[in-house]
């Protein structure tokens, strides 16, 4: 049994409905952190949005950063921040969500898919290696798959002169292998953290992008903001003219986007932030739980050394099951799951199987072997903070009972 119940808001209606894979966690003080915001004098981009940048800066330890609507658009932002263009190429993982190659595809770049490593799931710095050596790229996005960050060193190193750009969308709150914070910068030139729902913290939707790079920084503010100046130093119109500007003058000085967060979600990610450890050690009770009670099934467990879970985001608990030897099928299982309440996913459906890329680039699954194995067997089961004891022992009971059907 688990040693403690999470201290959440929690009622006896709620206990009874799906357990699905991932959930929100939402308290008292998030919702008066929000409601404050609400009474205040600012609602779109006040200072609860700097003091959130401050506060998730100092977190990880990097020296900027800069707020943005979501996950896909910090990574669109970073691209452009790097300068690709429709000269580029990107390389990314094929394990991941589609957000991680189209990010490249958005700026005019190609998009170039890696296989993964079979033990840590994530890119593999071996395929790395090859594909470097015999294709052009200018941009490397490795991605923290479930919150667990890899072969940083290695790909470093692989990747050179050119910018590395982290998928962290999983991993706020986790560490690389030496226990340096992910987002620090010490292996990546910028990195970006998501605030879905189900991600470590929420800010509804919502992300950051890191970095310790002031020029990108910039660019980031900039091009958030629809390509909108405000520094007089740096007005065009206005260099050669004696005249100050007007007050509130600004300058387009770029085709940028509307990417903002506001300070309502602010306020949310910053409530959030101040119980990130606390979530943390309850997705590592509740994995670790896991470990010791699924060890007796004919499954496989990834991520599932003790050493993974201590510096690991845990944004997903994951099997993996060889559905042919114990004659059952991956569809049937999840329905009867699904029938007796607990939420199960698929995470992911490879980007190199995804239709769009399919057409885009002649993808062929037999060339990414490590990642179609995964998939085929892969299932996610229920992990998130307010999961009750009650919750992780339904989990674990039902699981159990359709193994044994």
């Amino acid at each position: 049994m688990l040693k403690a119940r999470y201290l959440g808001i929690q009622n006896e209606e709620a206990s009874r409905k799906l357990v699905n894979y991932g959930s929100q966690c939402i308290d008292e003080d998030d919702i008066s952190a929000v409601i404050k915001v609400l009474r205040s004098d600012y609602i779109t981009q006040g200072p609860v949005v700097t003091q959130f940048e401050s506060a998730i800066a100092e977190r990880v330890g990097a020296k900027h950063a800069i707020s943005v609507s979501n996950g896909t658009a910090g990574l669109h932002l970073a691209c452009m921040a790097a300068g690709t263009d429709q000269n580029s190429r990107g390389v990314t993982s094929t394990l991941s969500f589609i957000a991680s190659a189209n990010c490249l595809i958005y700026t005019g770049a190609e998009a170039d898919l890696i296989d993964i490593d079979p033990a840590t799931l994530n890119m593999s710095a071996k395929r790395l290696q090859q594909h470097l050596n015999q294709n052009e790229a200018d941009i490397v996005i490795p991605v923290h798959f479930a919150g667990l960050a890899s072969d940083n060193a290695a790909i470093k190193e692989i990747s050179g002169p050119r910018c590395i750009i982290e998928d962290a969308c999983h991993a706020l709150g986790g560490t690389y292998e030496d226990g340096s914070p992910i987002g620090s910068g010490k292996y990546a030139d910028m990195t970006v953290f998501s605030f879905h729902p189900v991600k470590p913290i929420t800010t509804g939707e919502g992300g950051m992008v890191v970095t310790n790079n002031d020029e990108y920084a910039r660019q980031l503010r900039l091009m958030r903001n629809h390509g909108i100046e405000r520094d007089v130093s740096r007005f065009s119109t206005t260099k050669s003219q004696s005249k100050k500007p007007l007050p509130g003058y600004y300058e387009q000085q770029t085709l940028g986007f509307n990417y903002r967060l506001n300070d309502i979600q602010a306020a949310l990610g910053l409530s959030q932030l101040g119980k990130l450890d606390k979530f943390l050690a309850r997705r590592r009770e509740i994995s670790l739980y896991y470990d010791q009670v699924f060890s007796e099934l004919p499954i496989e467990i990834p991520h599932s050394d003790q050493k993974n879970r201590n510096r690991s985001g845990l944004h997903l608990y994951l099997i993996h099951v060889n559905w042919e030897k114990i004659g059952r099928n991956r569809a049937d299982f999840m329905g009867y799951l699904a029938s007796n309440n607990i939420g199960s996913q698929v995470h992911y459906i490879p980007i190199h199987r995804q239709p769009y890329h399919v057409e885009r680039y002649g993808y062929k699954p037999q060339e990414f072997s490590a990642t179609e194995h995964y998939y085929s067997g892969c299932l996610t089961l229920p992990l998130f903070p307010a999961m009750t004891d009650e919750d992780v022992e339904l989990v674990v009971q039902i699981v159990k009972s359709a193994f044994e059907i």
